[in-house]
């Protein structure tokens, strides 16, 4: 039954309404921000070593899946703009088990990458203060963007606004400075450098289609976040306008800043060397003439790193708040501050994230990076239940009410299903790799305990929507 034949939840009735104070600037950088992570300014080492200058193929192969789900995502955006997005579709379409599951497995797959946020912020702070126990940087992160998430959504979104620009100038500057040095030799005594590089070193595809197919996994883990578009949608002051506006540049942002820096640093650097020494961004910058590039890109690192954590307890908060009005969650994390911002839930994640970063120092380190593979696992989850929604959302609808629809999804159903085709892809190549096997060994057991809970406590929205309305 589509979400617009009846009335969303009485926002108000647990404590004021989320704040529509999201503009387009906002909401623009956001999208911006969310595809640009430190992986990027670290060279993207690891999937290069698997493609070689053929990764930029897999970039474009993910990024036209990542077009097709955001698009999918948008339809349904535009046409409910609702708290907790993906998750109240999921529930809205698939059933409130569906909600359930993606509602709490997006909430813990931001908790994890958030706790990898704030242990690199320490890491890359450490470079400037060595004497400094790395624990304080990673509390002063945290602290910090926890209070601008508790302010009010507009603080939230002007400091995501600022650290998505710091990023995206870097990138646009790299980009530049290497098409100096391959098109007129700038840093290279005039001599340009041309592309050859790009397949001189044993070709363009120098460990074949397996190397591609190897890559893909890390690929789609480097698109994590984008989907958080779909959670700005019910703080946005006009999402019929800013949503579709942010999703329709997806795929050239992609292009752009994931493919434009790769072929700048691929056609520069030999690839069998691209991450032996050092970042390519700072080595790009240092052949520029700028002695203090590696001061520079640990800036721009240590602001990417905040910003995912950042938009990590934006999400976190929103979608606890969303399950909780749902009645999947208790009904004290529905509740909002005067300025529209929900307290309870984003504390819980706070304080969720405060014994993530404990554990990251007292467990040893390969097993928190088998539980960071949940977050690998989690996107594809959400991604495949965005596909799924949309097309039970479409195929609801009347002819009429299809034609009324004010953004619509390309080529549907087949598209859906071409990316649904795509995600099960990446999945089986997950099981056949041993080092990402171990995903499909957490990812699963995690949604099986919350399948067991979801039954245990019978979180069916209804009821516990009955027992929340009752409490308050």
């Amino acid at each position: 039954m589509p979400v617009g034949n009846h009335p969303a939840p009485d926002e108000s009735v647990q404590g004021g309404p989320l704040k529509r104070e999201l503009g387009e600037r906002h909401i623009r950088l956001m999208a911006l921000g969310a595809c640009i992570g430190v992986g990027l300014f670290l060279g993207s080492a690891k999937a290069i070593e698997m493609a070689g200058p053929a990764i930029m193929l897999s970039y474009i192969i993910g990024g036209l899946a990542i077009l097709v789900i955001m698009r999918a995502l948008g339809e349904m955006a535009v046409h409910n703009p609702v708290a907790g997005s993906f998750s109240r579709y999921a529930q809205d379409y698939l059933g409130p088990l569906a909600g359930f599951l993606t509602g709490w497995n997006y909430w813990f797959l931001w908790l994890v990458t958030c706790v990898a946020e704030i242990t690199a912020v320490a890491i890359y702070m450490g470079i400037w203060f060595p004497d400094v126990p790395r624990w304080i940087w990673a509390l002063m992160a945290l602290g910090s963007m926890g209070a601008i998430n508790l302010i009010a959504v507009k603080a939230f979104g002007e400091f995501e606004f600022w650290f998505a620009l710091i990023k995206i100038v870097t990138i646009i500057a790299m980009v530049l400075g290497g098409i100096g040095i391959i098109a007129f030799g700038f840093g290279n005594d005039g001599v340009a450098m041309g592309i050859s590089n790009l397949w001189s070193n044993g070709g363009f595809m120098p460990n074949g289609v397996t190397g591609v197919l190897m890559s893909l996994q890390m690929v789609m883990f480097a698109y994590l976040g984008v989907e958080m578009i779909g959670l700005t949608a019910g703080e946005a002051r006009n999402p019929q306008k800013t949503i579709p506006q942010a999703i329709g540049s997806v795929f050239w942002r992609i292009l752009l800043f994931y493919v434009g820096a790769l072929f700048v640093i691929l056609s520069i650097y030999p690839w069998n060397e691209i991450g032996s020494q050092g970042s390519p961004f700072v080595m790009t910058f240092e052949r520029l003439g700028i002695k203090t590039a590696a001061g520079i890109i640990n800036f721009v690192v240590i602001t990417a790193a905040l910003s995912s954590c950042n938009g990590g307890i934006f999400s976190t908060g929103r979608m606890l708040y969303s399950l909780a009005q749902n009645g999947q969650a208790p009904a004290t994390f529905a509740r909002t501050s005067k300025n529209g911002v929900p307290r309870n839930a984003l504390l819980l994640s706070i304080a969720a994230l405060l014994l993530g970063v404990l554990a990251n120092y007292l467990v040893p380190e390969k097993v928190f990076v088998w539980v960071t593979s949940i977050a690998t696992f989690g996107a594809i989850w959400t991604w495949v239940m965005i596909l799924l929604a949309q097309l039970k959302f479409r195929a609801g609808l009347s002819t009429a009410e299809r034609n009324a629809l004010k953004y619509r999804m390309w080529l549907w159903p087949l598209s859906s299903y071409l990316a649904l085709a795509f995600l099960v892809l990446v999945v089986g190549l997950m099981a056949y790799f041993p080092d990402t096997r171990v995903a499909l060994y957490i990812g699963p057991a995690f949604l099986v305990l919350l399948t067991a809970l979801y039954y245990t406590f019978r979180l069916a929205p209804k009821e516990a929507q009955g027992v929340a309305s009752t409490a308050s």
